[in-house]
């Protein structure tokens, strides 16, 4: 397994492009919200929609990202981690999961072989993990953190909000700018990166 590009402060373009089914899409702005209340019953629809699309391939479903954090402002887009049994093979999930309103967006052999389809209305990141991958846990660890911690919630929020006032080329490139505050807000939860880990 290889690691994802060292940022640069653009994420790595030939990397994007090689990582992204059509290509990426410039986004010039990015835009954060205050919480929506909302956002966890978005989920569980979504989350009934995807079972219902997969049955027993679904070996685990979490709501995760900046919406998953009662009070936290965040892009209004649900971030979905789904286990499957094998994330490469993607036969076995992603003709379902287009059938239910997803397209296959991003393609990471080299990364967990990670897999990401999305959906609008409501706008929705799934990523698609198979089981063990270190990633998964990290997602968690970072979601129970803030949803426990005031004064980390408030810092994140903050920095994204600064963030969202530049204008971006790629979403990938926003991402990255905020790697110093996770890693930051990671290691205050205990999160310590296994050695060899490429996240």
């Amino acid at each position: 397994m290889t690691d994802r590009p060292v940022p640069t402060g653009k994420a790595d373009r030939d990397y994007l492009a090689a990582v992204t089914v059509g290509g990426p899409q410039p986004v010039s702005r990015i835009v954060v919200v205050d919480y929506d209340p909302q956002w966890p019953g978005l989920f569980q629809a979504l989350a009934s929609s995807i079972r219902a699309a997969l049955g027993g391939a679904v070996l685990g479903l979490e709501h995760v990202g900046s919406t998953s954090v009662p009070g936290l402002a965040a892009k209004p887009k649900i971030d979905i981690d789904l286990i499957v049994a094998d994330s490469s093979d993607e036969d076995a999930y992603v003709p379902h999961l287009e059938r239910a309103g997803f397209t296959l967006r991003i393609r990471e052999p080299d990364w967990y072989e990670h897999r990401v389809l999305v959906r609008e209305d409501p706008d929705v990141n799934l990523h698609v993990f198979s089981p063990g991958a270190e990633e998964l846990k990290r997602h968690l660890i970072f979601r129970d953190w803030l949803r426990g911690n005031d004064d980390d919630r408030n810092l994140y929020a903050s920095v994204k909000r600064r963030l969202a006032e530049r204008e971006w080329e790629y979403v990938a490139d926003y991402a990255e700018a905020k790697n110093q505050v996770v890693a930051t807000i990671l290691t205050r939860a205990g999160y310590i990166r296994p050695v060899g880990d490429p996240s």
